[in-house]
C-alpha cells in the first residue's frame, strides 16, 4: 500500500487532475494491477481500454477522462447476478489554484493527494487481491472513479451508463438494480486512536450490526452515521436508492493542500482499515438475502446552519474519534480559535462553560454566542485539559 501511495501521490503525477498526463499515468498503474489479477474487463476493447469507462464533462472547458472498472464474478449461481461496488476515486486537484478546491488557492504547486485519495486507491487494490484469492458469492465491481473532485462526476456517469444499453458492455449488471450495495473508501490514511468513521449504516437494516460486529473482531473504534450522504462517490449511489457504507478516517490540516504527501500517512492504520474492510465486504458479499434499502434523511445540518460567530475551525463532522467531545480537525491560522491557542487535533469538551459531546452540542453552543465577546473553550490535548479564552468574530459573508 505504501508503494501504491508513493507512486500515485508522487510529484511525477502532478496531482492527478482529470485529463492530464498524471491522470493517464495513474490510470495505467491501477489498470496494470487489475490485469495482473486477471479480473474481468467491462468492455470488449482490448488491453487497458477494456477496463475504462470513458466520459467527457464540463460546460465551458471540456475534459475527457474515465472510470477504471474491473469485475470479480461471484461463485454462487443464485447470488452472482447481484453486484457490490467497492470504490474509491483516483483523481485530485492537480496544481491547485483559484477555483480548484485547494485550501491554498493562491499557491500553485502539486497537490499530491496522498490521503485524498491515494490511500483509498491503495486499499481497494489490496481488496481486489484479497477477494481474487478468496472468492465471493456475489459479484464485486472494483471501481476507481474519475473526476470526483469536480462534483462526483465519474460515479454519477457510471450509474447513468448502466441505465442505457451498450452492446460493448460485458461482465456488468444489466441496469442499476443489479447493484445491491456500495462500499466507498475516501481519505482512509490518517487513522488516530484506532478510530474509523462508517457512514450509511442506516441505509440497510443489517448494516449497523454488521459494522459493529466487524469492529469488535478487528479492534477498531467505529462511529456510525445512519445516512449515506456526503461529499464523496457513495452519495451518487444512495441518490438512486442503493444502500452504502462510507469509510473514512477524517480530515486534517493537509487536506486539499500541497502538504498531503505520502510521509504523513499512518500505514499501520491503513492495514487496520484494510482488515476491517475485508471482513465487512465478506459479510456483505455472502449475505443469504439481498440487502434492503432504507431512505435516511441527511443528518448533516451544519452546512445549513447560520451563526453570528465563527471559531475558525473545521470540526470532525464524521465523528471519527472515540474520546468524548468533538475533535477540531482543522484549525485555520489567524482565526479566533488559532489565535487563542487551540490547535488541530484538540478535542473540544466545553464552550462557554457548557459541555460539548458531539456535533449537535457544538452547533447549539455556537447558536448561543454573540460576536465581539470572549468566552472560555476547554479542550483535551493528548492527556491534558487546557482552557483558552477565545475572542469571537462574525463569520465572513459570502
Amino acid at each position: 500500500m505504501r508503494q501504491a501511495v508513493e507512486y500515485l501521490a508522487s510529484q511525477e503525477l502532478g496531482g492527478r487532475y482529470p485529463g492530464t498526463v498524471g491522470d493517464t499515468l495513474a490510470s495505467d498503474f491501477i489498470t496494470k494491477q487489475l490485469r495482473k489479477l486477471k479480473l474481468k474487463p467491462v468492455l470488449k476493447e482490448k488491453k487497458n481500454k477494456g477496463f475504462y469507462h470513458d466520459f467527457t464533462y464540463g460546460k465551458t472547458e471540456k475534459r475527457t477522462t474515465h472510470n477504471i472498472l474491473a469485475v470479480l464474478p461471484g461463485k454462487d449461481k443464485k447470488l452472482r447476478n447481484e453486484f457490490i461496488v467497492v470504490g474509491s476515486h483516483y483523481d485530485h486537484l492537480g496544481m491547485g489554484g483559484q477555483g480548484s478546491g485547494s485550501r491554498r488557492p493562491d499557491t500553485l504547486g502539486v497537490h499530491p493527494g496522498a490521503d485524498d485519495n491515494a490511500s483509498g486507491d491503495a486499499i481497494v487494490l489490496e481488496l481486489a487481491k484479497y477477494f481474487k484469492k478468496k472468492g465471493s458469492s456475489r459479484s464485486i465491481i472494483f471501481a476507481f472513479f474519475g473526476a470526483e473532485e469536480q462534483g462526483l462526476v465519474g460515479s454519477k456517469l457510471f450509474l447513468d451508463w448502466l441505465k442505457h444499453e451498450d452492446i460493448r458492455r460485458i461482465n456488468l449488471p444489466a441496469n442499476q438494480k443489479g447493484i445491491v450495495a456500495m462500499v466507498n473508501l475516501d481519505m482512509v490514511g490518517r487513522m488516530r486512536d484506532k478510530a474509523l468513521s462508517v457512514s450509511g449504516t442506516g441505509t440497510s437494516s443489517q448494516f449497523k450490526a454488521i459494522a459493529e460486529q466487524v469492529a469488535g473482531q478487528t479492534g477498531l473504534n467505529i462511529s456510525c452515521t445512519p445516512d449515506g450522504y456526503g461529499p464523496s462517490d457513495h452519495a451518487s449511489f444512495v441518490a438512486v436508492d442503493i444502500p452504502v457504507l462510507f469509510l473514512t478516517t477524517g480530515g486534517h490540516m493537509e487536506y486539499h493542500t500541497p502538504d498531503d504527501v505520502p510521509s504523513t500517512l499512518n500505514y499501520d492504520g491503513m492495514q487496520q482499515t484494510l482488515e476491517f474492510s475485508e471482513q465487512l465486504i465478506s459479510q456483505l458479499a455472502n449475505m443469504p438475502t439481498t440487502p434492503d434499502y432504507i431512505s435516511v434523511p441527511s443528518t448533516n445540518t451544519m452546512k445549513h446552519a447560520k451563526f453570528k460567530v465563527t471559531l475558525g475551525l473545521m470540526p470532525d463532522v464524521m465523528g471519527a474519534s472515540r474520546i468524548p467531545g468533538l475533535r477540531a480537525d482543522i484549525v485555520v491560522a489567524g482565526k479566533p480559535a488559532h489565535t487563542a491557542g487551540i490547535r488541530s487535533g484538540d478535542i473540544i469538551q466545553e464552550i462557554d462553560g457548557k459541555p460539548v459531546t458531539n456535533m449537535d452540542d457544538y452547533m447549539q453552543r455556537l447558536s448561543e454566542l454573540e460576536p465581539d465577546t470572549t468566552i472560555p473553550v476547554k479542550v483535551l490535548r493528548n492527556e491534558e485539559i487546557l482552557t483558552f479564552q477565545v475572542h469571537l468574530i462574525p463569520p465572513v459573508k459570502k
